[in-house]
């Protein structure tokens, strides 16, 4: 069926909070690189389970954890799962406190650290995350979960060799994991080695069930690679799995930009701004292509 997109201005709402994994389109046709952004929101990159190294438990509900906890105050795997569904929940400080009495009631709770680890992560206290990654693994040597966190904290730091070793590590013990695959994607993304970031995201996308980022980011590859045919189906898909999703809509009318369909680009870029009138990227992409506002362009 064939959609159209309307140039209308755009709504007041922002793109929903998500894990962001690129930082923005490629923004010219001649641009080679691709720039990325670390992943830095909970719940964030995507995958078929979570393999992030906090929040690795069941997800009771925080009054039958509280109620746990006031009749056995001295349990710190309670205060572990209490502190990961205020993780979940985005209450960081709370979250916090209760992997700290889990820590002190057991000062060798590897999962404790690193889901505390984590929580520095996500707010952006990266020295204090890799002191906690390294205290579990040094607790737990065979610990994937934390080798994955501690390698995205290495690739934020920009110590790629480290975070590559961590991103190995995690791998080699945990071969299904779809979040360690797409991390080392986009760290070899961002080191421009696209044809191993390519791998990388395709297995990604067999072993998770949220596909959508997967796919943005091969997409992105395969534009640093000149293989517009490729990035633009991969945006199709990544669109009609998330059609609020401005990046990609944006991305895809880059494809089809360098593909030279002005009418889909120009869908495309007027579906982004519908989300985002501030997306300066579909901004620039909706006036190379000569777009109008209040007209009426196909999408598919």
């Amino acid at each position: 069926m064939t959609r159209r997109a309307i140039a209308t201005p755009a709504s007041r709402s922002e793109c929903a909070a998500r894990a962001a994994v690129v930082a923005g389109v490629l923004p010219a046709i001649g641009l080679a690189a691709v720039a990325l952004a670390g992943c830095s929101t909970l719940g964030n990159p995507p995958a078929a389970e979570n393999n992030d190294p906090a929040y690795a438990t069941a997800q009771p509900n925080l009054v039958s954890l509280s109620e746990v906890i006031q009749t056995h105050p001295d349990d710190p795997q309670a205060y572990n799962m209490r502190g990961a569904v205020f993780g979940e929940a985005g209450r960081s400080e709370q979250a916090l406190a209760d992997f700290n009495k889990a820590i002190a009631l057991d000062p060798n709770y590897a999962q404790a650290y690193a889901n505390r680890g984590l929580v520095y992560r996500k707010t952006g206290k990266l020295d204090l995350a890799l002191a906690d990654y390294d205290k579990a693994l040094s607790i737990d040597p065979s610990y994937g979960a934390a080798y994955l966190g501690r390698g995205m904290v290495q690739s934020a730091q920009n110590r790629g060799a480290q975070a590559l070793a961590d991103f190995n590590k995690a791998i080699a013990l945990k071969p299904n994991s779809g979040e360690a695959y797409y991390s080392r994607g986009l760290l070899y993304q961002r080191q421009h080695q696209h044809p191993f970031a390519i791998d990388d995201f395709s297995t990604a996308l067999g072993l998770t069930t949220q596909k959508t980022d997967v796919f943005v980011a091969r997409a992105l590859s395969y534009l640093a690679i000149g293989d517009n045919k490729s990035a633009a189906a991969d945006l199709d898909q990544a669109v009609q799995a998330d059609p609020t999703n401005a990046k990609a809509w944006a991305s895809r009318g880059l494809a089809y930009e360098r593909l030279g369909d002005k009418e889909k680009a120009a869908g495309s870029y007027a579906k982004a701004l519908n989300i985002n009138d501030k997306y300066e990227p579909a901004k620039a992409g909706f006036t190379r292509v000569g777009g109008r506002a209040g007209q009426s362009y196909q999408t598919f």
